[in-house]
């Protein structure tokens, strides 16, 4: 369906996974690839300097070459996060052109490669990249893509197999709306299953039972060590984490504000690993990307360099000042995703107050989890809510930032607008800083850097 064409168009085309999808193919096929999104933003931006034509007007005629799209030549890639009345959409689908999702689309471009993937409600982004980079230092050609900016890539692209007969693709294996179920994987860890996405899924079983059906796709499976009951049915290679597991980081300990530890690998151990990056949750899916870096075929000479110069994510656990405050931002979205990224941060800086500044991302996910929230959000000394994040979704009657509020008890706890957080900030003596959520905080990193630089 995509050789073939000659037209592409991407419909949200600035999302960190949608803007992958149109880099490889704007780099391995001879289409005219091009797409919609809502607004501007550095991705949009960095697509355009690419060559690849964006368009924030949702109309057919504002598309580059409008007039020579029909549907035998076009293919129309979308996410789902797309709003039902997308005037682009209903065009193309009331004209019968090839309308695909984003994941039918990543199925297509992996089929006949040697596909690694990460699924998992948290770890996934930090674990590909980290993959990617093992793969990269080795030399090993292969295509990633990633669904975070890759600090040393600057990029959430990557691919060095042009031309290579058997090409491995690194890619997020994604649980929401079910998309990772258009991957067959050679390789695969799944790093977690909390509930999560529950307006697709309406209940956690029903989450578990579609991660078993992406586990059945995939030809060499690893899991976290927690997860072994749930595919014990199935049956798995192997599993990892800290001091249990196949593949299982040892002798874990914090030296000179690094995180070391020993690998044990079923073919031995590597000893005393420095890793770039921070976080306890971080020697985990540096575990799981080992494990699938050698399972593939990589060597384990390799690790310790590769592991000790990863720089990580943006927005995953990224430092954005060290002096005169430590200022870590981070994407986490999830209570436990906040309870991992919190409780890292204290175990490195155990005797300094911690002020956490956090925006729930979705009403859906904030009624389902409110108490989650406030009961992870407690770890912190001082805590800050912002206004949900909408996204994709409606207000919902009755939900709002002061849910998670009234349930946090004997902490300091401000519920702010946008416009009131940079002059409450600059009022207040901060040692630790953290930004927390996945929805556009990320906007108030660099005013806030600046307030205290």
């Amino acid at each position: 369906m995509i050789e073939g064409k000659e037209h592409i168009v991407f419909l949200g085309i600035g999302g960190i996974g949608m803007s992958a999808l149109a880099r490889y193919l704007n780099d391995s096929t001879d289409a005219l690839v091009q797409g919609y999104d809502k607004t501007p933003s550095p991705l949009t931006d960095e697509l355009q300097k690419e060559g690849i034509a964006v368009t924030f007007m949702d109309e057919f005629s504002a598309l580059t070459q409008h007039s020579s799209l029909d549907s035998s030549n076009t293919l129309v890639i979308y996410t789902p996060a797309i709003p039902d009345d997308l005037k682009l959409y209903a065009h193309f689908e009331s004209n019968h052109f090839d309308c695909i999702k984003r994941s039918k689309a990543l199925g297509m471009i992996t089929k006949g490669t040697t596909n690694i993937s990460v699924a998992g409600t948290h770890g996934k982004t930090t674990t590909s990249s980290m993959l990617a980079h093992l793969l990269r230092v080795a030399g090993t050609e292969h295509v990633a893509l990633l669904g975070g900016i890759s600090t040393d890539l600057n990029s959430n692209y990557f691919n060095n197999s042009k031309g290579a007969e058997n090409i491995i693709t690194v890619t997020e294996a994604d649980e929401y709306d079910r998309s990772f179920l258009q991957l067959d994987p050679a390789y695969a860890a799944i790093t977690s299953i909390d509930p999560d996405h529950l307006d697709i899924y309406g209940d956690g079983q029903q989450l578990t039972e579609s991660f078993v059906e992406f586990a059945r796709r995939v030809q060499k499976l690893f899991v976290h060590n927690s997860l072994t009951e749930q595919f014990n049915s199935i049956g798995y290679a192997g599993d990892y984490g800290i001091d249990t597991g196949t593949y299982r980081a040892e002798n874990v300990r914090i030296e000179r504000s690094a995180y070391h530890f020993d690998l044990q690998t079923p073919a031995g151990s590597i000893r005393d690993i420095q890793l770039g990056i921070p976080g306890r949750h971080n020697v985990e899916n540096a575990v799981a990307a080992s494990a699938l870096f050698l399972e593939s075929g990589g060597r384990s000479e390799i690790i310790p360099n590769a592991l000790a110069g990863f720089r990580g994510v943006k927005r995953r656990f990224e430092y954005i000042l060290r002096k005169p405050i430590v200022y870590i931002d981070d994407y986490a979205h999830h209570p436990s995703e906040l309870s991992a990224t919190i409780g890292s941060v204290r175990e490195l800086y155990s005797d300094r107050v911690i002020t956490g500044i956090f925006q729930p991302h979705l009403f859906s996910r904030t009624k389902d989890f409110y108490k989650g929230f406030a009961e992870s959000l407690s770890l912190l000394d001082e805590v800050i809510l912002m206004d949900i994040y909408p996204a994709r979704e409606k207000p919902i009657p009755g939900v709002s930032s002061q849910m998670i509020a009234d349930e946090i008890t004997e902490k300091d706890v401000k519920v702010l607008s946008k416009s009131e957080l940079l002059p409450y900030l600059a009022d207040r003596k901060t040692e630790v800083l953290l930004t927390l959520g996945a929805g556009d905080i990320d906007r108030f990193v660099e005013p806030i850097k600046a307030l205290f630089e």
